[in-house]
Order: structure tokens, then sequence, then C-alpha cells
């Protein structure tokens, strides 16, 4: 039954592709993000609905009449420059084989984010993008922290298997990104049910990620927490509901679950957490020695036997900048943090160019928990091999259309703000000049 639906769901939505091609982009994100597939049991599990989705929301792209190329800014160009990159490291990739298969996977990506880019315009198109994002991962929020609350915490929560957030450090890293998102739509909705339904999604997906057992989640949303509250134009209210909730939540996890947090200050006696820092050591090490990087894919124990401190423990990059220094070299990983740079200073730069614009508060909202997904990602991802998971890159897309929808804002208004300026002289109209 689940698989016919999602094939129905999926086939139904080709005729509202073809007619808008943002519908094609909407809906390769929930593909992409919630995996539906994966929830049946039966053909659905290995149909390529993905595949079916961007082929036919690029051939309405090309039949359309609309703009065929995403806005020009930094963010467009330092992507670009970063995928010519990966594409060039692939090239003297340490394992040819195995950089081609996720080469393969990692430019399906690449290429669809920059078609959100092109047909992501409107403020409609970004709040549907958003909410899609929240539908997705919500999803496994509620199922998470139902699972959590259930059990007591005593059993990890684990995201779809066979995807990016397969894993339990990954769904709960995908969570607290999430969790930022719920709150805009939540400030975004004068609809009571809607400000509801959001308040109980942010609190079973924070409990889903804590019965995630990720002391990396720990850290990305002791983080995200943080900016959203100093974001926040209430502060106090912020920092009582945080001293209200925040103890009994954690107080709720089982004696086995602090032990494991507690272990985030003894690493040198943890084991999984020794390797990370030798795959570390490997991915730095291979770096200085090859300018372009091992290429996709460099987790061989005979690359470690060549560059790492411990040859015998060979584990995956675990943090997505040594990911990006290890695969793509130096070059890569100054055009990782760059691209990271200016998202933060779009973000930045949409909330001070925003802020005192009625009409733009949605784009102040958005801007603002962007960035405090933004930072969540940026913490958790230093402990994950999560370098092409694609939400980041999406919010990336949505902040390039928001940026351009406030600048067009201010285009519009600014010959009326000259004009007014004109007009009036120290609190007195200006006298009308000589004829």
């Amino acid at each position: 039954m689940r698989d016919l639906l999602i094939t129905f769901i999926v086939f139904a939505s080709l005729p509202l592709i073809l007619k808008k091609p943002v519908n094609g982009a909407l809906m390769w994100i929930w593909i992409s993000v919630m995996n539906p597939h994966t929830q049946g049991w039966g053909f659905a599990t290995t149909f390529p609905f993905a595949l079916i989705i961007a082929v036919t929301t690029l051939f309405s792209i090309a039949t359309a009449r609309a703009r065929k190329t995403p806005p020009a800014n930094g963010i467009t160009f330092t992507l670009l420059a970063l995928v010519l990159w990966m594409n060039v490291t692939t090239l003297f990739a340490l394992f040819p084989a195995a950089a081609h298969e996720q080469w393969g996977k990692v430019m399906k990506i690449m290429l669809m984010n920059l078609v959100i880019m092109v047909v992501v315009r409107s403020r409609e198109d970004v709040h549907r993008m958003i909410w899609v994002l929240v539908l997705s991962l919500g999803f496994y929020g509620i199922k998470g922290g139902v699972f959590t609350a259930q059990n007591g915490g005593n059993f990890r929560v684990w995201g779809p298997p066979g995807t990016f957030i397969g894993g339990n450090n990954e769904i709960a890293l995908a969570l607290i990104v999430a969790i930022p998102l719920m709150r805009y739509l939540q400030l975004s909705s004068g609809n009571r049910w809607v400000w509801h339904g959001m308040n109980l999604t942010m609190i079973l997906s924070a409990m889903a990620a804590l019965g995630s057992y990720s002391r990396g989640a720990l850290l990305a949303i002791t983080a995200m927490l943080a900016l959203m509250w100093l974001k926040s134009g209430r502060k106090l209210l912020g920092a009582v509901l945080l001293i209200l909730l925040a103890p009994p939540a954690l107080l709720f996890m089982p004696e086995r679950w602090t032990e494991r947090m507690d272990s985030i200050g003894a690493y040198q006696d943890d084991d999984s957490a020794m390797g990370r820092i030798n795959a570390w050591h490997m991915a730095f090490n291979l770096a200085k020695d090859r300018f372009f990087g091992g290429g996709f894919e460099i987790a061989e124990p005979s690359a470690f036997a060549m560059y790492a401190p411990n040859p015998d423990a060979v584990h995956a990059a675990h943090s997505i900048y040594f990911q990006a220094l290890g695969e793509h070299g130096f070059v890569g990983l100054a055009l990782y943090l760059l691209l990271g740079g200016l998202t933060w200073r779009s973000a930045a730069w949409i909330v001070r160019h925003s802020r005192d614009d009625p009409q733009l508060r949605w784009a102040y909202d958005l801007a603002k928990m962007i960035q405090a997904s933004v930072i969540g990602f940026a913490v958790g991802g230093a402990f994950l091999s999560l370098l092409y998971f694609d939400v980041p890159y999406y919010l990336m897309a949505a902040l390039v259309a928001v940026r351009a929808l406030v600048a067009q804002r201010r285009a519009a208004i600014a010959p009326a703000t000259a004009a007014n300026a004109g007009r009036t002289l120290h609190g007195r109209v200006a006298p009308e000049p000589p004829r």
C-alpha cells in the first residue's frame, strides 16, 4: 500500500512539474530529503523516482520561457567553482573506480541544487520549499521523539536506512538543522494549529536528536539553541523557556545516555573518538602530499597505510572539514569554507536590509533561522562525513532567492524614498525650485 501511494504521488506530480518547473524542485527535495520510498516494503524501495522527477524537471525548464540561469552572486559562483574543482580532483583520484561512482552521486546533487536556484524565485516558492524540508524531516522528528518518549530513551533513534540520514548521528544533525526552520514557519503563520503543531514537532525533534545518543548532536543543538536565543527579540522569555525545558529533557534520558555524553571530555579513552582523530591526521597528511587531494572515497587501508599515524584504524573522515581537505585538498577546503562564509554573510545582509520593512519581515525571520541552522550544521558537521548532505545546499539556494527578492524590494522603494527625502528639509517641506 505504501509503495502504491508513493508511486501515485510521484506520477500525479509530473503534469504539475511540466506546467511549473518549481514543482519539480519541490518534489526533488521531498524525494531526496525524506526518502519516502524507504518507508515502503516492495518495488518502491528501488524504483527510480528521483531520476524521473529530475528528467521531467529539466525538460520543463528547457521548454519554459522563464530565466534558465541562477542569480549571479557570490554563493552561486563559489558553488560552481567548488563543483568544477571536484571534477578536477576526480581526475587525480587515488581510487578511480570508487571515486567515479561517488562523483556521479555528488554531481546529481549539485546539478539539482543549481536547478533549485534557477526555479525558486518568489516568496511563495521559498515558503513552500521550507514547508517541504520541515515536513520531510519533521516526519522523522515526530517518529523519533515518540519512540524516545515511549522507551524512556533506552534505545537509539536511527534514520531511514541507505540514505544520508540513516545513521543515528546523521538523523540527529538533520533534525537540529530543521528545528529553526520549524520556528520560521511558526513565526510566519497566524494559524494557531500551525503554531501548536510546530511547538510539538520542535520538542519531539529535539527529543529524537537526544535519543540518537550522538555526542556531536548535543554540541550542535547547544550551539543552535544559543544562536536562536541571541537572534530572538524576546530573550528573557527564551531564557525562561530554555531553563524550564532543558533540564527535564536531560533528566529524562537514562544513565547510560549521560555516561556517553560525559565521555566528550575524556575522548582520549574513547576508541571512536581516537579513530576520528586518526582519520583527520590522515586527511591532513594526504592533502600536504597531494595538491589535488585524494578524490572521492579515500577511506581505504592503503591510504591509511601511507598517511595515517595509526594505519590499522581505518575510518571515514567523520568531519565535513577534513572530508573536504582529504578528498579535495586545501583548495577544496578553502572553497567550501568560503561557501559557508558567503552563506552566513548573505543571511546577515538579508537581516540588515529587511529589519525595518514590515513587508520583508518574513525574510528577516527566515534569514535568522537559517543562520541558526547553519551554525548547528557547522558544529555538528565537524564530527560527521556529511560534506555532500543536500539540505545545507538547499538552504543556500533559499538564501540566494531571498536576497534577490529583498534587493528587488529595496530597488522598488528607493525612488519613493529619495523623492520623500527631496521634499523634506529638516522636517519642513522644501521650497519649489524657481521656474
